[in-house]
């Protein structure tokens, strides 16, 4: 089995290309799996800022089949050409897969350097994959191990000390677009109800601002403020909560979007300045918001742009958590590689010895002598096992496992068994996952 990934980030292409692409990610790795015997296993990572496919495929040549049928099912389902979604992506496979995840999930390959809200999207990712039956066991590994390896690089280093995130640093700007800085005069409106809606929310009120309301198109405003305060809006009670907002904040990427000549039209009579803030991937703001007089609009480029730079000692320090526990993390795997064949010995082995003991029993019967030899030849047989175990683990360490079944078939007939593609028994029970995949994909960022 052998682990790879497709990569669509902001560092390689455009935001707007990274939404397009995003909008048929929702179904992307249960068609794809069902869809083709290539693919063992698929998770996908959608956040506001990258689009990214894990998968697992049975042998090293069945990577590509299973990249020609990711992107054939993304562009049916975005309507995008095949060849744009295929240059959209970089294939990663080995090393390079752990290492990024490892590094995207600590926060050091994010718009925000060191922002802690991704290592929740990569759980959250591992859970709906998990729910939906497309996590093979390895990708489960992977995903487990970069949101361990998060939290040590959140806890060893100083990266991300001062609660930087995409919400934050755009309050930050906010702050300074405002002609009075002091959030609790403000009068706020929030769409949506997903992940960042939830963390935009935490920071409103840790600067004091308290006049929050809440929209949401699928109806769970009235379900969010009433765990975490504001008011609910709905769709006729909307368009005055607009008129009076000092600041709007999008955060659903619904297929609805607000759009400049609505706008116009609800704030005609108000000549106070207004704070458009879009979040969202997909837009929750049309862009020509942003010319209208009296209105200034954030989004996620602005964000990118004015983001800190971390301290070079920190960003080093990370890096090098992230590579040590990549690198750990490929030396076991490639130790596991080799445990099925380890295992194919020792049953042809102990097989051998188990005929042998029953021609002994059959001439000397269950006596004493009997026990002897037996005891002998397991002893024996367990000190000719020990080398070729030791040189099994060797051999994977140095990823020349596939010499060791070779060898294997070669001087004693034995054929490895691999472990099956599809339909093998997951090692995390689903059902106590928890209920963190049951967010609305279009409203977490």
């Amino acid at each position: 089995m052998v682990l790879f990934s497709l990569v669509a980030t902001h560092a390689d292409i455009d935001l707007e290309t990274v939404a397009q692409l995003s909008t048929g990610a929702s179904e992307l790795a249960t068609s794809a799996f069902a869809g083709s015997p290539a693919v063992a296993g698929a998770i996908v990572l959608a956040t506001c800022n990258r689009l990214e496919i894990y998968g697992e495929a049975p042998r090293p040549d069945d990577v590509e089949e299973a990249r020609a049928a990711l992107i054939t099912q993304l562009s049916g389902s975005t309507g995008l050409n095949e060849q744009l979604v295929g240059r959209s992506f970089n294939t990663r496979t080995g090393e390079d897969v752990t290492r990024h995840l490892f590094a995207v999930s600590s926060g050091l390959d994010s718009a925000v350097v060191g922002e802690r809200e991704i290592a929740g999207q990569v759980r959250r990712a591992l859970i709906t994959a998990q729910h939906e039956g497309t996590a093979s066991s390895g990708l489960v590994r992977l995903f487990q191990a970069a949101s361990k390896t998060a939290k040590d690089v959140g806890a060893q280093t100083a990266l991300g000390a001062r609660g930087l995130s995409v919400v934050s640093v755009a309050l930050d700007l906010a702050t300074e677009l405002s002609e009075v800085p002091d959030w609790s005069t403000k009068t706020v409106v929030v769409f949506g109800t997903g992940a960042y809606a939830g963390a935009t929310m935490s920071l409103l009120r840790e600067r004091g601002c308290t006049n929050i309301s809440v929209y949401s198109s699928s109806g769970r405003a009235a379900g969010f403020v009433a765990t975490r305060g504001g008011t609910a809006l709905d769709g006729e009670s909307l368009p005055a909560a607009v008129a009076a907002a000092d600041v709007l904040i999008g955060c659903s990427g619904a297929d609805t979007r607000v759009e400049a000549a609505e706008l116009g039209r609800v704030r005609a009579a108000s000549t106070q300045p207004l704070i458009a803030i879009d979040l969202a991937l997909t837009h929750d703001f049309d862009p020509a918001v942003g010319a209208l007089d009296g209105v200034e609009l954030l989004t996620l480029e602005s964000v990118r742009l004015a983001a800190p730079q971390e301290q070079a000692e920190s960003l080093a320090q990370a890096s090098s958590i992230v590579a040590g526990a990549a690198n750990a993390f490929e030396q076991e795997r490639e130790a596991r590689s080799v445990d099925s064949a380890i295992v194919a010995l020792r049953r042809h082995t102990m097989n051998v010895l188990d005929t042998e003991m029953e021609k002994v029993r059959a001439r000397h019967g269950c006596t004493a002598a009997a026990e002897e030899v037996e005891f002998a030849l397991r002893r024996m047989v367990k000190q000719l096992l020990h080398v070729p175990t030791v040189r099994a683990r060797e051999l994977a360490a140095n990823g020349q496992q596939e010499d060791y079944v070779a060898a294997l078939e070669a001087l004693y007939g034995i054929t490895v068994e691999q472990p099956l593609a599809k339909g093998a028994e997951c090692p995390v029970d689903h059902r106590t996952s928890g209920g963190a995949a049951e967010t609305d994909a279009r409203e977490t960022a």
